[in-house]
């Protein structure tokens, strides 16, 4: 039963079927938001979206079968881990008040694509690695926003109090300058006043912008390098593994034939002695 399991969830047809059925709810829980497709068509979506979680209970059962009894194997894996829950909590009976829960819930399967898909399954293992590089990286964002904050609410807050006459409203305006939205103006009405204004809030767009945004590219393109390096290293191992069994069986195979061989020998030795 195993075997047949492994050769179910390892067959490409099969996973294709897994990630056609996860797209083909994705566009379902698209065409709900309008009313007259659920209107015209909710039965036949909602038998369709019975049909789809039938199916990803018995990948599941597929998967644990196929690691019976070493269940570990399944339910160390984050990726696993993830669809399992997906799929038991579409299997609660939410009802009534809990109806919008079931929806949400419907929406969650649009994520298995991530664990479906090598490739985002690489790119979301980059930014969770990356996230203790990007978390001093922030600390650094923080440090100048801070910063620029305090000297912005010293020079401006006199003749803009809107923007600068709190070290609140001074975070949110260089919030705003970050995102390049409207800044210019900004700093054109700091400039009537303070004429080289512009020194501020070009030196904070430079810094603040291009530098910190290539500094969060440089960590998860570091964290990309060392994810590749883990997956390859791991891809090696599971090929190791994999071809140890091959290996064992053609051992056997030539020592079963040995022991035929040696048997002819000593067959043919017997009857000359004979």
């Amino acid at each position: 039963m195993d075997s047949i399991a492994r050769r179910i969830v390892g067959d490409r047809r099969f996973e294709r079927l897994i990630i056609g059925l996860i797209v083909l709810n994705g566009v379902l829980v698209g065409l709900e938001t309008s009313a007259t497709v659920v209107s015209t068509a909710g039965a036949a979506i909602d038998w369709v979206y019975r049909v789809i979680l039938a199916v990803f209970v018995v990948e599941v059962v597929l998967k644990l079968a196929a690691v019976a009894p070493a269940w570990r194997r399944y339910f160390g894996d984050g990726w696993n881990l993830f669809d399992f829950t997906v799929v038991v909590l579409s299997l609660l009976p939410f009802s009534g008040e809990l109806a919008m829960v079931a929806r949400l819930v419907r929406l969650l399967r649009v994520l298995r694509l991530v664990s479906a898909l090598p490739r985002l399954r690489l790119v979301v293992t980059t930014l969770v690695h990356a996230l203790p590089g990007m978390g001093h990286v922030l600390m650094l964002v923080g440090l100048l926003f801070y910063i620029y904050a305090v000297a912005g609410f010293h020079l401006f807050r006199a003749d803009d109090p809107e923007r600068w006459g709190s070290l609140g409203a001074a975070l949110l305006t260089l919030f705003q300058i970050a995102t390049l939205e409207g800044w210019a103006e900004v700093m054109r009405a700091a400039m009537e006043t303070v004429p080289w204004a512009w020194l501020y809030f070009i030196s904070f767009v430079v810094i603040g912008t291009f530098v910190m945004i290539n500094l969060f590219v440089a960590v998860v393109i570091n964290s990309l390098e060392e994810s590749k390096a883990m997956q390859a290293a791991e891809d090696e191992d599971q090929d190791a593994g994999d071809a140890a069994p091959a290996s064992d069986a053609v051992l056997l195979a030539e020592l079963r034939a040995a022991r035929e061989a040696l048997a002819r020998i000593e067959a043919q030795l017997s009857s000359r002695s004979a």
